[in-house]
């Protein structure tokens, strides 16, 4: 049975320095030893106060929270990962919520539900209407509702971390990891959480305009090879509406005024026959893309046979 000294506490940091201490003192305090910190090269003492409190410190070799946390993942060893930010709004206390569907086998992933409990002031209004938007958009491009997918306290085991083909380099990776769930049909469960208020001396590194519109496109990039139909069908059907409009306009023109627009008539039939041709693509990958699943899911399913019956003749 797995115990808590199979967990790995992540904690990704940059200038957590009034509030790193204490995240540190309350995950030991809950029976978690093993706390690595990777820090982004803080300018202030989050270092010098994390190797104070007992964790291991690395110092990434890059920057930005993304690439923080796939270098962390290289010296992790442990057989699950409890991550979480350093600026003290996640409680220690919930770590038994989000690590016990991974003890018990339940599942692979566990996503914090910060919205289940959230102070009044933890979120501005601005990044209330943000985090919405951008879970109504996962849900539309990949089909899976996760709630809160750029929740920042998560648990997951180490062999679906090995599943995942992780390249974000910000505040993207939280939503990587959901789509890597959604894509490699990692078994996730969201569980509520306490989401606090930043403690007073400490300053959000989160920028609200520029990170969401890198969280959207993430979400948009990564559904080329998860929803190819929406991919490319996006592309295509605003292609077809273009070279449409343009039909129109060229027709108008000629039927009223006797104008032709030759150029504009090319372009259009051009911009129709480009839209025809990608919504005939994206639904031929969507098609490769759900044969390829069910392939997986039987090499899976024969996998798991084999490791039962290798179980039972060693008993």
């Amino acid at each position: 049975m797995p115990t808590r000294d199979d967990v790995c506490v992540l904690i990704p940091t940059y200038n957590e320095a009034a509030a790193i201490g204490e995240v540190i003192d309350g995950f030991q305090a809950e029976g978690l030893e093993n706390v690595l910190v990777i820090d982004g090269g803080s300018d202030d003492d989050t270092q010098e106060i994390a190797a104070d409190h007992g964790a291991r410190v690395v110092e990434q070799s890059g920057s930005g929270k993304g690439q923080a946390v796939r270098e962390a993942f290289e010296y992790i060893d442990a057989p699950y990962v409890l991550m979480v930010d350093g600026d003290g709004t996640y409680r220690p206390a919930d770590a038994d919520a989000l690590l016990e569907p991974l003890l018990s086998g339940e599942a692979d992933h566990v996503i914090g539900n910060r919205f289940a409990d959230m102070e009044a002031d933890a979120m501005t209004r601005l990044n209330r209407v943000g985090n919405r938007l951008i879970n109504r958009a996962f849900e539309t491009v990949h089909g899976r509702n996760f709630v809160d997918i750029l929740s920042g306290y998560r648990a997951m085991t180490r062999e679906s971390i090995e599943r995942f083909d992780l390249s974000s380099e910000g505040f993207g990776i939280e939503t990587e990891l959901s789509v890597e769930c959604v894509k490699h049909s990692v078994t996730t469960e969201v569980v509520p959480i306490r989401y606090e208020s930043r403690p007073d001396e400490t300053e959000t590194n989160l920028r609200p305009f520029r990170d969401g519109g890198i969280i959207l496109l993430t979400l948009y990039r990564m559904a080329k090879t998860n929803n190819p139909l929406f991919y490319f069908g996006s592309v295509g059907i605003a292609s077809l509406l273009a070279g449409g409009g343009l039909g129109v306009y060229v027709g108008v023109e000629w039927f009223t005024r006797g104008i032709s627009h030759n150029v504009l008539a090319m372009v259009g039939g051009i911009a129709i026959v480009f839209g025809v041709q990608l919504l005939m693509f994206g639904t031929l990958s969507d098609m490769v893309l759900k044969l390829h699943r069910e392939q997986m899911h039987r090499l899976d399913q024969v996998f798991d046979d084999d490791r039962d019956g290798d179980e039972r003749s060693r008993d």
